[in-house]
């Protein structure tokens, strides 16, 4: 009988690569501090660590495709909001018209 298949690492590995795109979409709408998008991602079932947030949203940004600002803080140090630049769009509405053709796919297939 064959290795038996680690149905929580595939769903893990499906989060990782939706991750990127969900942060765009987020951004998409309007811009956000890091924790905001830490609990909106829990509220939707995507559990996610700091750790594992800042490194993306630092790599976004290292390829143009995102931008921040400071804002003073009433309850301790500034804090860095996050806004799509027009290359971030550009990034989101591709990712976004690839995953409705996925999706599509995907529903097609699985209704057979």
């Amino acid at each position: 009988m064959g290795k038996e298949i680690d149905k929580e690492n595939i769903q893990s590995q499906m989060r990782k690569g939706l991750l990127e795109y969900c942060v765009l979409g987020m951004l998409h709408h309007h811009e956000l501090y890091p924790g905001d998008m830490i609990t909106e991602l829990k509220k939707a079932g995507l559990v996610i660590l700091e750790g594992t947030l800042y490194p993306l949203l630092t790599r976004l940004k290292n390829g143009g495709y995102l931008q921040y600002r400071w804002q003073e803080s009433q309850s301790g140090p500034p804090r860095k909001y996050y806004a799509l630049t027009e290359e971030g769009k550009n990034l989101y509405n591709h990712l976004h018209k690839t995953w409705n053709e996925i999706s599509e796919s995907v529903n097609q297939i699985n209704q057979k």
